[in-house]
């Protein structure tokens, strides 16, 4: 089965920087089965989106609004990244919830915005590390799920991929063992399934994945693929994990 490979670049390159990173990736490319998201800032999300087109690649935002325009000095509306050529949206990261205090009900209201503009939606949960230790985190996740997802309608779980993430382990090298990060993933599987009867989403893991582990976690069964954070600027390491997936 083919994987999703999503990289969020998160507040890096330039717009000339991403033009040149994807002048090296089209390079390097070949017919992926994969498929392939790239999340640049939102400076970059046009011109990443026309030198990529033609390509197989698809290009997503890392956050948006809940409203399509108004007085929202500084925000952007998931009409404005769909017109930019956005076919996806990363929300509910465990940074915009740490940094700016997202719930999980305007992570909702987003998420209702974002699919009604014909976007994809990479819905991102994970537990703390104190909530880890305290194996608390499967309640944390099936709570956070059932609080964002609470007016998403069934039939509109086929636009959204799940993205476990474990906080502890983003940007921190301390990478869940693969047998961990299946555990998890089978269990939001399993809730999806059993509370909203939708038996195909898609679960990705992200938190320090890079080319050293990815083909053990993409063995995993219940692992569809990767959200991929700092390891994703380098293109060169960036094609290891794509590869990973590729020979699986």
């Amino acid at each position: 089965m083919s994987k999703i490979i999503a990289a969020n670049f998160k507040m890096n390159q330039t717009p000339s920087e991403t033009i040149k990173y994807a002048s090296e990736f089209l390079n390097k490319k070949q017919n992926f089965k994969s498929k392939v998201i790239f999340c640049p800032p939102f400076t970059s999300i046009y011109c990443m989106a026309e030198k990529l087109k033609g390509s197989t690649a698809k290009i997503g935002g890392q956050n948006c609004h809940f409203k399509n325009s108004g007085a929202f000095t500084g925000e952007i509306s998931p009409k404005m990244l769909k017109n930019s050529g956005a076919d996806y949206v990363i929300l509910g990261h465990s940074e915009r919830k740490t940094y700016f205090d997202e719930s999980n009900e305007l992570i909702g209201e987003k998420i209702k915005a974002a699919l009604a503009n014909n976007l994809h939606i990479i819905f991102c949960v994970g537990e703390n590390e104190n909530e880890r230790m305290q194996n608390i985190q499967n309640s944390v996740i099936i709570n956070q799920i059932k609080n964002t997802l609470k007016n998403i309608e069934k039939n509109e779980l086929k636009n959204i991929i799940i993205a476990y993430e474990p906080i502890w382990a983003i940007g921190t090298g301390k990478a869940i063992s693969p047998e961990q990060a299946e555990e998890m993933c089978k269990m939001i599987k399993d809730f999806i399934n059993k509370n909203y009867n939708h038996g195909q989403i898609k679960v990705l893991y992200g938190g320090s994945v890079k080319s050293g582990n990815a083909k053990d976690l993409f063995k995993m069964p219940n692992i569809d693929g990767a959200l991929v954070g700092g390891a994703s600027l380098d293109v060169e390491e960036f094609m290891k994990i794509i590869n990973a997936a590729e020979n699986i």
